[in-house]
Formats: structure tokens, sequence, C-alpha cells
């Protein structure tokens, strides 16, 4: 019997498929993804980056291999993909350590 994986990446190509059970709000978000990821006051590569470095931060599988190949297709390479990761996981992490001043302020009322 074969590993099932939750992560499937033939899963991916069947994205489209989400119009299936709710047609109308499937198509309004292809519509209005369509809109966002068109060249605008960012270029195409840009909102690829962008979007490379967001399926980092929310751990997406399917959207970094997504965002992989569009960012190679649309022009950015190895070391400007590598760089668009570092810029989420910092920010990523930074974002867990100013939780840290909350934790601070509480510790100081407790200790005070």
């Amino acid at each position: 019997m074969a590993q099932k994986h939750y992560f499937d990446p033939a899963d991916l190509a069947k994205f489209g498929d989400i119009t299936k059970w709710q047609k109308a709000m499937g198509d309004k978000y292809f519509a209005w993804y369509a809109e966002t990821m068109k060249e605008g006051a960012l270029t195409e590569r840009e909102k690829a980056l962008i979007a490379l470095a967001v399926a980092h931060a929310i751990q997406c599988p399917y959207c970094i291999d997504a965002y992989t190949s569009t960012s190679l297709e649309k022009g950015a390479d190895e070391e400007q993909m590598m760089e668009a990761v570092h810029v989420a996981a910092v920010i990523r992490a930074g974002s867990s350590l100013v939780y840290g001043v909350q934790m601070m302020n509480h510790a100081e009322e407790i200790t005070m």
C-alpha cells in the first residue's frame, strides 16, 4: 500500500476545482487573483517574490511550489528568491519577538 501524505503535490493542479461546490465565490476569487497578480505598480516578478515570501511565512507547501515556479518564470533568480524567504523569516521572527514585550510587561507587573 502506498504511503499517503497529507499534502499531495498533485492537489495543486486541482486548485481550480474549488469552483465546483461554490462557483460564484470561486469565480470571484479567481477574478480577484488575476487582477491582483497582473502588472501594476509592482511588476509580475515582484508580486511573485512577495507571494513566495508569504507562502513561506504561512507555510503553505502548495504555494511554495507554485510561487517557486512562478518566480523563476517571471525572471527572478535563486538569490532573489532566497532573499525574499529571508525577509519573510525575519519579519515572522520579529513578530514573535515583539510579543516578548508583552511577556516582559506582564512579568514586571507580577514581580513589582
